[in-house]
């Protein structure tokens, strides 16, 4: 397969919306609860190690045209669009939430994010593994 996996995503339009049932908390989970169990750690004063090459891009581009994919994609939750109190949206990335999997790093369709390794020791430790 020579087609790059960020290639291959179809617009929302195109797309079925799936629903997915609630997380049960005895085979299914939610994602919050699944990063609390990889004992991620960053540290508050360490730069954030997600960066967009363009801020503009997700609210303005991926938004539009696949319902912004990283607030799904992401096995951790961290990338979110908020609605602001004037109805307008933002991207909001929770880059403590990271557990290093780097899907955003090959899924986002306009290759805009760019995952680099954070300082120090910060990220999952998988303590049960």
């Amino acid at each position: 397969d020579t087609k790059p996996d960020y290639a291959c995503l179809k617009p929302a339009a195109e797309s079925k919306k799936i629903e997915y049932p609630k997380p049960d908390g005895k085979l299914s989970f939610d994602k919050l609860s699944s990063v609390f169990l990889s004992n991620t750690n960053h540290e508050e004063d360490q730069p954030v190690h997600l960066r967009l090459t363009d801020p503009n891009v997700p609210i303005e581009k991926n938004l539009p045209l696949y319902d912004e994919p990283a607030q799904r994609y992401c096995p951790a939750g961290v990338y979110e669009v908020v609605s602001n109190d004037d109805g307008s949206k933002r991207f909001q990335i929770n880059a403590q939430n990271c557990v290093h999997c780097k899907t955003c790093d090959i899924k986002d369709p306009a290759q805009n994010i760019a995952w680099v390794a954070p300082e120090g020791t910060g990220g999952p430790t998988y303590p049960n593994m």
